[in-house]
């Protein structure tokens, strides 16, 4: 006899054989319910639990209600080097709960020395400028290689040659209509000799194959910056200005059009590598911007439907003195812990993972990684490309 928590009894076996005592639809919002370890466990049940488990429909219902009854999890991804051989996946460093949520550490099992920003749907992406990029599943493993765009293979033909080109920054996100995953390389043009102002790749994986976005933005894009950020349906770059406050530029996924929708709230105007330090990030489901100006770093949120800017938080980086060693470097944030409080990572060597209490303006040391990581927030789920 299988129980469920208590006294609830959703299985009895009589003689082999399986009769659910509950209608199944019922066994189906339990099971939604549940997270992704204990649900791998209970295909194994039976066929019809199995079959219901691994439909994309239950996946997705899953997925909803994690994001409605919780938080999102994190976890620091330990990043590959070109001579590392162990390609397994380490998952015996402990969890660290913080709040609501679970922070875990893993390897995932590719030669990427970089990572999207965002997850989406569970998902993760890492990549690399020289090797096939992946989308791992954190919480169920599956993962799938996807092979170079033509961007990354015009780096790779050029390696042995003694000149310098921008390593263009992968995004990731999903087309929300169709339902369709997309990795997007968005770069100037004119460093690679081409003619038009940017160029954009998206990559389909119902083709396995690399496809250029025409017309692409009609801005250049800071590439000095980080990577774009995914939210809702789109992706969003800041563009290169000189002189000016930058715009936010965002890629719809489903149409694959460019539009500027705003300004960013720039308060200190400075050259463009004064502002290496500036980025996009996504906070408790927002859009917002970050701004580093001496030891001050200012985090705005923006509100999609007037347009407008909100501050969020202003952050003493000379308080970050005993974990951070420049303080002159941006605290990247990774996740909204407990609603006040803001998980966030030095972009320094350090990499030094600190909480910050945006009531008390106090900050405190979680850890600091031995060798370089990438901190993403997450939604388990099942789903998978």
């Amino acid at each position: 006899m299988l129980k469920t928590h208590r006294s609830s009894v959703v299985l009895k076996r009589h003689h082999g054989s399986s009769v659910e005592l509950l209608p199944h639809d019922v066994v189906e919002l339990i099971l939604e319910s549940l997270a992704v370890k204990p649900l791998l466990k209970f295909r194994a049940v039976s066929k019809k639990w199995k079959t219901t488990i691994d439909s994309r429909r239950f996946k997705k219902r899953q997925l909803i209600r994690r994001v409605q009854s919780r938080g999102p999890d994190v976890i620091f991804v330990y990043l590959t080097d070109f001579d590392d051989d162990d390609d397994g996946l380490d998952t015996d460093a402990p969890s660290i709960v913080l709040g609501s949520a679970t922070a875990s550490t893993v390897r995932f099992p590719t030669t990427g020395s970089l990572f999207c920003r965002n997850s989406c749907d569970g998902l993760v992406c890492l990549y690399c400028h020289y090797e096939p990029s992946v989308v791992v599943n954190p919480a169920t493993r599956w993962h799938q290689t996807f092979p170079l765009s033509n961007i990354q293979q015009l780096l790779l033909d050029r390696s042995d040659k003694p000149e310098f080109l921008p390593t263009p920054k992968l995004g990731f996100g999903k087309d929300k209509l169709r339902g369709t995953y997309k990795p997007v390389c968005l770069y100037n043009s004119s460093e690679f000799g081409l003619d038009n102002v940017t160029t954009c790749e998206v990559f389909d994986f119902r083709t396995n194959a690399w496809r250029y976005v025409v017309p692409a933005s009609p801005c250049r894009i800071n590439d000095c910056q980080f990577p774009p950020v995914y939210l809702d349906g789109s992706l969003y770059w800041l563009t290169e200005t000189e002189g000016e406050e930058p715009n936010v530029l965002s890629l719809d996924l489903h149409t694959e059009t460019f539009q500027v929708i705003c300004k960013a709230p720039v308060a200190h105007l400075r050259d463009l590598f004064d502002r290496i330090g500036d980025m996009l990030c996504i906070v408790d489901d927002r859009l917002c911007f970050s701004e580093t100006h001496s030891l001050t770093q200012v985090i705005w949120s923006f509100d999609s439907s007037g347009k407008t800017w909100k501050k969020l938080c202003s952050i003493d980086l000379a308080k970050t003195r005993t974990w951070i060693d420049e303080q002159f470097f941006p605290l990247t944030p990774i996740a909204t812990l407990d609603e006040s409080k803001l998980l966030l990572r030095g972009d320094d060597a350090s990499q030094a993972l600190l909480i910050h209490d945006l009531h008390a303006n106090s900050f405190d040391f979680l850890f600091q990684p031995p060798r370089p990581i990438a901190s993403v927030s997450y939604f388990q789920s099942l789903l998978s490309i």
